[in-house]
């Protein structure tokens, strides 16, 4: 699964994730695009906001990579 299929399985869109991490749309954009990555800090708002565990977050099959 990939943070893009993630977020939208919670049904938020890029700038309601974005919001609720105090980041722009466009970052989140890149983080799915993998043209960005977020540091550990990042990753652990992104799985608060997604409500899964950092350690889930850190294996989505795509996202491994861009960590």
């Amino acid at each position: 699964m990939t943070l893009k299929e993630l977020r939208e399985e919670k049904g938020l869109s890029q700038t309601e994730l974005a919001k609720r991490v105090n980041l722009k749309q466009t970052t989140i954009s890149q983080y799915e695009s993998g043209s960005r990555r977020p540091n550990l800090q990042m990753a652990k708002k992104l799985s608060d906001a997604l409500e899964i565990s950092l350690d889930d977050f850190v294996c989505l099959s795509t996202f491994q990579n861009e960590i």
